[in-house]
């Protein structure tokens, strides 16, 4: 993996002013005929969410600012750090767009923030537990973009230890149920949050499940692209604990996006069925990994 070379020779904030480019390419058909084409470069706003992250946000920074596409916008977003922190970005800040260390209400309330500050054409968010692939990991993932989809879903790589597993994006529906985009993954529109809102801070896990919900019910237009992974994301965060106490947290709040998100007496007659034997099934699922491991 490509992560720790030297940084390129521009400045990220140098960029800070640049919201979209169209530059000419000139292909070679098969035919030796000259086609030209034009592809688009937006600016890409990239948000890093961190509270007493000093373990890992050093891999986090190293792969943004190491990334060989140019039009990089990098916000970190800290909710007061009390290790160190606060001294690791100020070690990137020349290479840093904008940072902010104050308290918040929690993840969403730190990534509403960070939108808030965004200028760019696209957002991806990138905690502290995650990091890019390889240093041209948005230099490949702007070239799958066009001008006709709201969001770019790709692949990860979900990190356990030592190992990777591939985590495919889906939007069928299946996701009334369960999400099946992965935020370290997904390139979302800076327009789109204008239009059906922010993340809900009344959620502590389940505020991108909310989001993608909406997105799903707005029948925004999405792009798959599973043949590429972008990012790694580890098995550190919240939403990745395996204790009941927090899984039933996480179902808890997966079922209160169901029935905010439905309008339809149909539909929470099924999300009422859909509870009724799903949270059982995972009970008898976890006692199961519990006692026969």
């Amino acid at each position: 993996m490509l992560r720790f070379l030297p940084p390129p020779p521009y400045s990220l904030s140098s960029k800070a002013d640049f919201t979209y480019a169209q530059i000419s390419i000139f292909h070679k058909s098969s035919s030796s005929e000259s086609v030209k084409y034009s592809k688009m470069q937006p600016k890409i706003t990239i948000i890093t969410v961190t509270f007493n992250s000093e373990q890992y946000l050093e891999d986090t920074i190293t792969s943004v600012i190491n990334q060989t596409y140019p039009f990089i916008e990098y916000i970190i977003v800290d909710g007061q750090s009390t290790d160190g922190t606060l001294e690791l970005i100020k070690k990137y800040e020349p290479r840093i767009t904008q940072w902010i260390s104050e308290p918040d209400k929690g993840i969403a309330d730190a990534m509403n923030k960070g939108i808030a500050m965004a200028s760019g054409e696209f957002i991806l968010f990138l905690h502290s537990d995650d990091y890019l692939l390889e240093t041209n990991s948005i230099e490949t993932a702007v070239n799958f973009m066009d001008e006709n989809n709201d969001i770019f879903a790709f692949s990860i790589f979900f990190q356990i230890k030592s190992s990777l597993h591939k985590q495919k994006s889906v939007w069928n529906p299946l996701f009334n149920f369960k999400t099946k985009l992965f935020h370290q993954g997904v390139f979302c529109r800076r327009d789109l949050f204008d239009n059906i809102g922010l993340f809900d801070i009344q959620l502590q896990i389940a505020m991108d499940y909310d989001f993608f919900l909406r997105a799903y019910r707005k029948n925004c237009h999405v792009k798959l692209i599973n043949e590429y992974i972008v990012t790694i994301m580890r098995d550190t965060g919240i939403s990745s604990k395996k204790d009941w106490l927090s899984l039933e947290k996480r179902f808890s709040e997966e079922k209160k996006v169901h029935f905010k998100n439905c309008n339809s007496i149909i539909g929470k007659g099924f999300y009422h069925l859909y509870w009724l034997l799903y949270l059982p099934y995972q009970r008898l699922k976890y006692a199961w990994s519990v006692n026969f491991k």
